[in-house]
């Protein structure tokens, strides 16, 4: 299993993230991935696109976009928002479970993946 902690509110750094998950997802390993703070404003952006368009051009924004979808689509793939970040930000979190896999707390992400090879962007 591979398990990614999204940190990082710059979209160039989210799609390093994404592009890692969904790689390990579509060659069958498991990932999972708790997106923090600053990734977890984008990942629930209406305007995704739009923020990567103006980081680094239109294929970059479409990409980003298409990342995030995928993501989302594959089984094998979980993505939840910190408790943290959500309580904080003052996101709804029944918004994020709709995006998302939903809530969950560091303590709690960190027992879901063991021992997994851990990566933080």
């Amino acid at each position: 299993m591979i398990a990614v902690v999204l940190a990082s509110g710059e979209p160039e750094r989210l799609y390093t993230g994404l592009s890692l998950l969904v790689s390990a997802a579509a060659e069958g390993r498991e990932a999972r991935a708790l997106a923090t703070f600053g990734a977890l404003e984008l990942l629930l952006a209406d305007d995704l696109e739009e923020r990567g368009r103006a980081a680094r051009g239109e294929r970059f924004a479409r990409t980003l976009a298409e990342l995030r979808d995928t993501a989302a689509q594959l089984d094998n793939l979980r993505i939840w928002g910190c408790a943290a970040a959500v309580e904080t930000g003052g996101h709804d979190p029944v918004r994020v479970a709709a995006r998302l896999d939903g809530v969950l707390s560091t303590p709690r992400f960190l027992r879901e993946i063991g021992d997994a090879q851990l990566v933080v962007v």
